[in-house]
């Protein structure tokens, strides 16, 4: 058996998998942000709180005596918090998209120590780095894809320059995903329900996982994970140069590149519009506009990140909704509108597309918006059963014990498909993809040259590539 934690913005998540992929056991907790402004703060104890309980009903449900060979951890990319030389919190954890300081580079940590480390011995973790710690009982090794934005290079496989404006000895060691780092300590064991002596492999960020999960590991092959925001992930055999750095490149174990994005649509700006909405009751009501008349561009906060960089980016409708349910049905489009947009941009980029495209997250519970998605993409769409982060972790902790020669092999064995998703009529989307593309451009977000690229993409008659 292995096993995976997924660090989520609202939740953790726990899997423990069987050889074959069957999910045996599954549990998750809730967690609570404070937002404020741009400022998005979470509380690091309650993380290592979720992980208890979640990681206790995965073991529950899999029943007596089930006890994983191994674990790995994920969580959202570019999380931060300070913590002591024994890993123990300091202070609030800046979130992902706490808009404060940069997404990528020293900028959070550098936030962190005027706020928490003045004169003190302190360590910048990421946030999976928390819960490896405690798990081991001291501070382990973090991996590459976490560390990428806190200014590690992968290709050279050390920290950048940008990085060196930290005090020395602030930032962790790094090691490649899939390394064993540890073991699961006898206090650890008692609190989680994991056996003691459990290796610990390096994990990934949770695009990386679902990615894993998702079984996209072949080049050209691209996984788009769509829950509180969006994370396109594909294989390339060397790194995807993106001069903006909209793209970044993270290393897979194999030394491939994993190139990717991440969007700030998603369920984040249905959240927000609908705070008490049923989903599938609106599900069910958007089918009579299809497509909508209103165009949305629907971003849960403010600032971009892909397919361009925009601080200052806001959504918006353009358009008035006849009723709640057009307006539900435009920001279920708008999504698959930006997520197209992402496509057309790594096009741009010279990223190969010719592989499968995979859905996973949490948005592919809903039937309709998944069905919706490819028909606006114009492509089919894979599904996988079981799409979690989670069980990516448990692909890559079962790869790390020696279970498997390479991740693919691992992930080939562990991943199962569920069904295949078809596009319908697709040229329906032509009209409001170029209407959302030169809003956008318009408002001097989107750079002219890749606002022309998406209109030559974009075939009027097919509405497709």
């Amino acid at each position: 058996m292995w096993m995976g934690i997924d660090l989520g913005t609202q939740s953790v998540r726990a899997v423990v998998a069987a050889d074959r992929g069957d999910v045996l056991g599954s549990g998750s907790a809730p967690l609570a942000g404070r937002r404020e402004g741009v400022r998005h703060e979470q509380d690091p104890e309650q993380w290592w709180r979720a992980v208890c309980a979640a990681a206790r009903e995965a073991l529950s449900e899999a029943g007596p005596g089930a006890g994983p060979r191994a674990l790995a951890v994920c969580s959202t990319s570019g999380t931060v918090l300070l913590a002591d030389r024994a890993g123990r919190p300091l202070g609030p954890a800046l979130m992902y998209d706490d808009g404060r300081a940069p997404s990528r580079g020293p900028g959070k940590a550098l936030l962190l120590l005027k706020e928490h480390g003045a004169g003190r011995d302190v360590r910048v973790l990421h946030q999976a780095d928390l819960i490896l710690a405690r798990l081991a009982g001291r501070i382990l090794p973090t991996d590459s894809s976490h560390a990428l934005k806190t200014g590690y290079d992968p290709e050279r496989e050390s920290y950048d320059d940008s990085a060196l404006s930290l005090p020395k000895g602030v930032l962790p060691e790094v090691v490649r995903p899939g390394a064993k780092v540890g073991e699961v300590c006898r206090a650890a064991a008692e609190e989680t329900g994991v056996p003691a002596g459990t290796l610990i492999v390096a994990g990934m960020t949770d695009g990386c996982a679902a990615q894993i999960a998702s079984g996209s590991l072949a080049v050209g092959s691209w996984n788009s994970v769509l829950g509180t925001t969006l994370v396109l992930k594909g294989v390339t055999a060397a790194p995807l140069r993106d001069p903006t750095g909209v793209v970044y490149n993270h290393r897979a174990p194999d030394g491939s590149w994993l190139p990717g994005g991440a969007s700030g649509v998603g369920g984040g700006a249905l959240r927000a519009a609908f705070p008490d909405a049923d989903p599938a009751r609106l599900d069910a009501l958007a089918h009579g506009f299809d497509p909508a008349g209103p165009v949305a561009y629907p971003l849960g906060a403010q600032g971009e990140r892909f397919p361009f960089l925009a601080p200052d980016a806001t959504g918006f409708l353009l358009g008035a909704p006849a009723s709640p349910a057009e307006h539900w049905a435009a920001l279920l489009q708008g999504v698959g509108l930006a997520e197209r947009l992402c496509l057309d941009y790594l096009d741009l980029l010279g990223a190969p597309l010719h592989g499968p495209l995979t859905f996973t997250g949490g948005a592919v519970r809903s039937d309709y918006w998944t069905q919706l998605r490819a028909d606006v993409l114009g492509r089919s769409v894979r599904i996988p059963r079981y799409s979690e982060p989670a069980l990516g972790m448990a692909v890559l902790a079962a790869y790390g014990a020696g279970a498997a020669p390479t991740l693919a092999e691992a992930a080939e064995r562990m991943v199962r498909l569920r069904h295949v998703v078809r596009p319908r009529r697709s040229e329906r989307f032509a009209e409001p993809y170029l209407t959302m593309v030169g809003e956008l451009e318009r408002r001097g977000w989107l750079p002219e040259p890749v606002a022309a690229h998406a209109r030559a993409r974009t075939d009027t008659t097919k509405g497709t590539p």
